[in-house]
């Protein structure tokens, strides 16, 4: 069925190509007098920089690549873009790639041509719902009139570990961990026997001392490569470009099968503009991509993170030459086993752990991901000048489609649990004890799958035209839909969802400014969601901005000569979006009543009765469309020669009408029960504010250029309405941020038992020793329990209070040097990873060293150690509560370009640069250590590269 609807598909763009096609975005405008070069991507379509009013930032990514080498599409983007840090304004945004919901890391950097950041609602009205929380329009490069251009790059570097935790040895687990025992007043778990032999080490079969993060089982580093190569050119008829790329890396592991993993990538990317008479353009576009993963088995640093030392003395390896030589059958088994590692052990194992992280990686097999892309879209732009000057037409129609899946080759495998004794001085192996069977397997089988396909249809008029050369009228008349189906087998994302991602609106905009001076545009869109009930499903998303070029005044610039240009602006919006009328558990018609079956229903009189329908929601044919009520104001400056550029926008956002479903305080308990006919109501409301700024300044003294570029944004949000009802009125979410912290005020370690008598009773589950953590009584209820949770401080999960970004670019002669960072301020997290939260037996990290005592009371770090779960400890609160402030160097690149008269005997090389990248070298922090260290996953690591871009 597939392979019929891409056939068709496939006729439909053949015969449609000699008619159909779009620039990136949407139609390049015909601007008289304007180059390109000062036009900026915006909602389906191009302005002028000058004339553009919301807040917008545009970077000239094919630019930044001169100094800046990169991989990803919005790698870095923070260090040049103002509110945008991965969120727009702390919100996810809608990522477009040539005017199509794309992903961005189907994008290589090398591919962009710009990227243009929508923050404000007037500047995404056009797109509708999907775009109501923001835009990133990716605009890849195109070919232009010129002579055949061939641009190759090739990179090759290292990646290097940050660093690992530091975890406890054997010999200092067996310590602590008695210790622990010790203190829940339980018999010591290890001998001094079995402590003695452990930190002898003579013999690591018996008695291990596991350090899967040491260089046995782990490179120092991994390597990545990439090669990438453009081909583009044209006439005044048509225009073309390429892009062809590879790229390679393997991981840090060198245990088993693990030693091959590795990730491939291939992409090819062409498209063609065509001038097909005097009054139409068309273009296509075609991308593909192949990713190919391998890998083995087993989840390699998730074992880091919980396999202890000697985790109850299990091996993962047992060697054969430690077996009883006189015992045949353990000979035997030696002889039948197929999974001698090595030629030299067997696969260990324990009853209550008969496989492993570590058995699975040596012995079980491997997955091999796949991943197919294939991104189409054709388009044209027809001029209508002959209807009315000034008028043109273009559409554009984009099929896009990802296949997934694995191929997967499965073992399955004999572990074994040996029976150590110490027979004439000399420890041998006198029985095993089997789990599981050794089989083999010759097949790969097709595991895991998934296949999304977008369509989408974007046709508009365009209007612009000036009238005795001071009236600037321009309009444009927008359909937008696109479609995303997503299907997928149960293993996968939990399967397909039966409704698709839709959207459809109809967008209008008329901007009008006389002599670029006095600005007036109006913007509006009417979208269409399935999501709500009928009567509702319609809805009007209106824009307005006024803006003023005060530098073109007599009286200003009479007075302030050194500001070059000077223009205000101020934007209210009121955007409709069905976004978050969504929840993970209920179903996608949240206005409808719902139903669910039970098979008993227990009676008063103790009896029950089976197969009985309960309600699971009520109904509500009132349920609306979220609304993003927006002011904005803006400011936009050039001084001292363009020397010094600056942004300024301040922002209020109110989000109004989200979902609840009035538990606390619109409808009564009896509504719940066996069942619920509560329905889901617009009921909450958030806001969001702050001040989002750029500012750069860019000159030379002589031979020596520089140019400093410095972005931030200010960044608050409050809960203004919620369905809540606390006892405490400071627990109230209302009137707290979006992003607050719940926790607890811990005020040291209890010292002794007559300190908790006399404190309040802390009901956290197990009983409260000296050592453990004590928390204020908030309420003074005399009990420690959630009703003393306060605020502590923002975690920031949208924006950080403060987000900045930093780019500087230095240039002598042939060198440049490029340095990027980007940091944040005035955000909390807390200590609660597993190295910071030990609990039963859990695997001790260097941080427990600091732990209560009765000799450490007074410079006591860390609580006391237990083997219970101690709930009452870890638990956020401030004892484990740090800033989340930081700095990173995000890259530094020195380059340098050969000039023609070293190239002069090489003739058909027309241009030469070679660079030397490193990326994520430094974090500035407090909590470096911290913030450098992954849990459970593969380490962060800085990336040390070398380049070559030639053009032929």
């Amino acid at each position: 069925m597939k392979k019929k609807n891409i056939k068709s598909y496939c006729i439909l763009l053949a015969i449609s190509l000699s008619a159909l096609g779009t620039q990136a975005q949407g139609s390049i405008d015909s601007l008289p007098n304007i180059n390109k070069d000062s036009l900026v991507n915006v909602a389906f379509g191009k302005v002028a920089r000058r004339d553009a009013l919301g807040a917008i930032s545009s970077v000239n990514v094919a630019e930044i690549m001169k100094t800046s080498y990169g991989r990803g599409s919005l790698d870095n983007l923070q260090s040049f873009v103002s509110g945008y840090n991965g969120n727009v304004w702390g919100q996810s945004p809608l990522i477009l790639v040539d005017g199509i919901p794309r992903r961005s890391f189907d994008v290589n950097m090398v591919e962009v041509e710009s990227i243009t950041v929508l923050k404000d609602a007037s500047s995404v009205a056009l797109y509708g719902s999907r775009a109501s929380k923001g835009a990133v329009l990716i605009t890849t490069k195109r070919g232009s009139a010129k002579p055949l251009t061939v641009d190759v790059r090739a990179n090759g570097g290292l990646m290097v570990p940050k660093g690992y935790a530091n975890y406890l040895n054997s010999g200092e687990y067996m310590t602590l961990y008695n210790e622990a025992l010790r203190n829940d007043g339980l018999p010591e778990r290890f001998t001094a026997e079995e402590l003695y032999n452990t930190q002898l080490g003579t013999n690591p079969f018996r008695y291990p001392d596991l350090n899967l993060l040491s260089s046995e089982y782990l490179r120092k580093v991994s390597y990545r490569t990439d090669v990438n190569a453009e081909i583009s050119g044209g006439n005044e008829d048509a225009t073309y470009y390429s892009n062809i790329g590879l790229g390679y890396n393997n991981s840090l592991l060198r245990l088993g099968d693990s030693k091959n993993n590795n990730d491939m990538n291939f992409n090819l990317r062409t498209n063609v503009d065509m001038n097909i008479t005097r009054w139409l353009k068309a273009t296509t576009d075609a991308v593909v991509r192949v990713d190919n993963n391998y890998s083995a088995r087993g989840n390699f640093f998730g074992a880091a993170a919980t396999l202890r030392p000697n985790d109850e003395w299990f091996s993962y390896l047992i060697p054969i030459d430690k077996l009883d030589p006189d015992n045949p059958q353990l000979q035997a088994i030696v002889n039948n086993s197929n999974q001698l590692i090595d030629g030299q052990y067997l696969l260990g194992g324990l009853s209550n752990r008969q496989t492993n992280e570590l058995s699975q990686i040596l012995a079980s097999g491997y997955i091999k991901n796949r991943q197919r892309t294939f991104m189409f879209n054709v388009g044209a732009e027809a001029d209508l000048g002959g209807v009315t000057q000034g008028l043109t037409f273009s559409t554009r129609f984009s099929l896009d489609y990802t296949s997934r899946y694995t191929e997967g080759y499965s073992v399955p495998y004999a572990t074994y649990q040996p029976t150590w004794e110490t027979i004439d001085g000399k420890e041998i192996i006198t029985n095993l004890q089997q789990f599981g069977v050794d089989q083999i397997s010759t097949n790969e089988f097709i595991g895991t799958s998934l296949y999304n396909q977008t369509i989408s249809l974007n046709p508009q008029f365009n209007y612009k035209r000036t009238f005795n050369e001071k009236h600037n009228v321009s309009g444009a008349l927008v359909g937008w839909g696109y479609m995303t189906r997503i299907s997928s087998d149960p293993d996968t994302d939990g399967g397909s969802d039966y409704q698709p991602i839709r959207n459809t609106n109809v967008g209008i905009q008329a901007s009008y400014n006389y002599r670029h001076k006095y600005y007036v545009d109006l913007t509006g869109a009417v979208i269409h969601s399935a999501k709500l009930p009928k009567g509702n499903r319609s809805a009007l998303s209106p824009a307005a901005t006024l803006g003023w070029r005060i530098s073109e005044e007599d009286f200003f610039k009479n007075g302030a000569s050194f500001i070059d240009d000077l223009k205000i602006s101020a934007t209210y919006s009121s955007l409709k979006q069905d976004l978050d009328i969504t929840t993970a558990t209920t179903d996608y018609y949240l206005y409808e009543g719902n139903y669910t079956s039970t098979s008993w229903v227990q009676w008063q009189d103790g009896t029950s009765a089976g197969d009985y329908v309960l309600a699971a929601g009520g109904a509500n044919p009132k349920l609306t469309f979220v609304d993003r009520e927006e002011l904005r104001a803006g400011l936009d400056a050039t001084l001292f020669n363009r020397a010094f550029n600056l942004n300024v926008n301040y922002f209020r956002q109110n989000t109004n009408g989200l979902l609840s479903q009035g538990t606390a305080t619109i409808y009564p308990s009896y509504f719940t029960g066996n069942g619920s006919f509560q329905p889901w109501i617009n009921f909450n409301n958030e806001r969001r504010t702050g001040i989002d700024f750029s500012a750069s300044y860019t000159n030379n003294v002589g031979k020596f250029k520089y140019s400093l570029g410095f972005v931030g944004m200010f960044y608050d949000s409050e809960v203004t309405k919620r369905d809540e009802v606390y006892e405490n009125g400071y627990q109230n979410r209302t009137g707290r941020p979006l992003d607050a912290y719940w926790g607890y005020i811990a005020e040291g370690l209890f010292q002794d038992q007559t300190e908790i008598d006399n404190h309040a009773r802390q009901t956290f589950g197990g009983t409260v020793k000296p050592g453990d953590i004590k928390y204020r009584d908030v309420n003074g209820d005399n009990i420690i329990d959630n009703r003393d949770e306060v605020d502590l401080g923002k975690n920031g999960f949208g924006a950080s209070p403060f987000n900045y970004g930093l780019n500087l670019t230095l240039k002598w002669k042939n060198v440049s040097l490029l340095a990027l960072g980007s940091g944040q301020v005035g955000a909390i997290g807390f200590k609660n990873s597993s190295e910071y939260w030990v609990t039963g037996s859990g695997k001790y990290s260097e941080v427990v060293l600091g732990r209560w005592t009765p000799e450490t009371a007074a410079t006591a770090t860390y609580p006391r150690l237990s083997t219970n779960s101690t709930t009452n400890n870890f638990r956020n609160s401030t004892y484990w509560m740090f800033k989340n402030n930081r700095f990173d160097l995000r890259r530094v690149q020195i380059t340098y370009d050969f000039n023609q008269t070293a190239l002069s005997n090489a003739s058909f090389i027309h241009g030469l640069s070679v660079y030397v990248t490193g990326d994520d070298l430094l974090v500035l922090s407090n909590e470096r250590k911290l913030m450098e260290t992954n849990i459970g996953t593969a380490p962060q690591t800085r990336f040390y590269n070398l380049g070559i871009k030639a053009t032929f």
